[in-house]
C-alpha cells in the first residue's frame, strides 16, 4: 500500500492519509484531467431561460468558444484549458472565473492516463 501525507498551510500541521494499492497509480505517472460541461443546462441556470442550442464552435490551442442561441438571445461561452471560463449573453458578461470552483454542479471531471488513455478513477 502507498500512503500519502499532506501538510496544510498557515503553520497548522494536519496529516491526511490516503491508502492506495501499490499497483493503483504511480505518483510519477502523467495524468490528463478532462472537464465536461453541460453548456445548455449551465446557460439555463445563468439566464433563467431554457432551450439553448449550440450553433457553432471555434477551437484554439488554449480555449474553445461555443456560440449558442435561444429565441432572441445569443450567448458566447469561452472555456479555457486552465479551467477558467467566460460567458456573455447578448454581449453582457454573466460569468467569469474558475468553472470548477464556482460551478461544480455543471462541470464533471474525469482523469485519464497519458500513456494508455485509460480512465482513472480517483475517490
Amino acid at each position: 500500500m502507498i500512503s500519502l501525507t499532506t501538510i496544510m498551510k498557515e503553520k497548522k500541521l494536519e496529516s491526511h492519509s490516503i491508502n492506495l494499492p501499490t499497483d493503483y497509480l504511480s505518483l510519477l505517472e502523467s495524468v490528463v484531467c478532462k472537464v465536461e460541461v453541460d453548456l445548455t443546462g449551465w446557460l439555463s441556470d445563468l439566464s433563467g431561460r431554457k432551450d439553448w442550442e449550440v450553433w457553432s464552435e471555434s477551437e484554439s490551442d488554449n480555449y474553445v468558444i461555443f456560440f449558442l442561441k435561444q429565441e432572441n438571445q445569443d450567448a458566447e461561452v469561452t472555456l479555457y484549458n486552465t479551467g477558467y471560463a467566460r460567458v456573455d449573453i447578448n454581449d453582457e458578461l454573466v460569468f467569469q472565473g474558475d468553472i470548477i470552483k464556482k460551478n461544480a454542479s455543471s462541470a464533471h471531471l474525469s482523469y485519464y492516463s497519458i500513456e494508455s488513455g485509460e480512465k482513472i478513477l480517483l475517490n
